[in-house]
């Protein structure tokens, strides 16, 4: 795989596992009571939390990995479960427990630090977004790639920015149906890739099984 392959790869990963799009609804729920002020001030400081939150752990997740005697195929088989269940509440254009659940975006109204929590952790940067980002990082073959990969995290985020300072127009333009059907692609796409992490994974754990596939 050649560098600007590499570079997609890792960007739709981060991008279909991020899935702002399908966060739009979510946060205009949790800003609907705002000025457009106040909704930009919030979007700005979780998108940025969430994109330092990322990177953290791409640069130090595998030697946090380390410290637990946690291999980066272990991270994968475990990543790609949760992925699984991620992908499968999309699919049904439900909002994953993994990312917040309907009754932690009912509490989240009445308080000021929503950018926080649960817009920045865990809606942006969950559970599924830091382990993907650790196994990219963990599997990357070289210094290149693993600044191609906090390169395609940054791009995310700042998609992600994009997505959320413009939330309401996107709501207006594609309407609640269209980002239903969205939801269910990159649930199948998701799907598709945390099959592959799994797949990966057991393949490197037991060397045996990948030569009788």
């Amino acid at each position: 795989m050649d560098g600007f392959s590499f570079f997609i790869y890792a960007f739709l990963s981060i991008f279909v596992i991020v899935s702002p799009l399908s966060g739009v609804v979510t946060f205009i729920s949790l800003t609907s009571n705002m000025t457009l002020h106040e909704k930009n001030e919030i979007a700005k400081k979780a998108v940025i939390l969430a994109c330092i939150i990322a990177v953290f752990f791409a640069v130090l997740g595998n030697k946090l990995l380390g410290v637990f005697g946690i291999n980066v195929d272990s991270l994968r088989i475990a990543g790609g479960i949760l992925l699984f269940t991620i992908a499968f509440d999309m699919m049904h254009a439900k909002i994953s427990a993994e990312s917040i659940t309907e009754e932690e975006i009912n509490r989240s109204q009445e308080r000021e630090d929503i950018w926080i929590f649960p817009i920045a952790l865990p809606l942006l940067t969950g559970p599924g977004t830091i382990s993907a980002v650790i196994v990219l990082m963990g599997t990357a073959p070289g210094f290149q790639e693993k600044i191609m990969i906090l390169a395609a995290i940054v791009l995310t985020f700042a998609i992600s920015l994009l997505m959320f300072l413009f939330s309401r127009r996107i709501h207006r333009f594609i309407g609640y149906n269209g980002m239903l059907v969205f939801t269910r692609l990159m649930g199948l796409f998701l799907a598709a890739l945390a099959v592959d992490l799994v797949a990966t994974g057991i393949k490197n754990i037991f060397p045996m099984l990948g030569k009788l596939v």
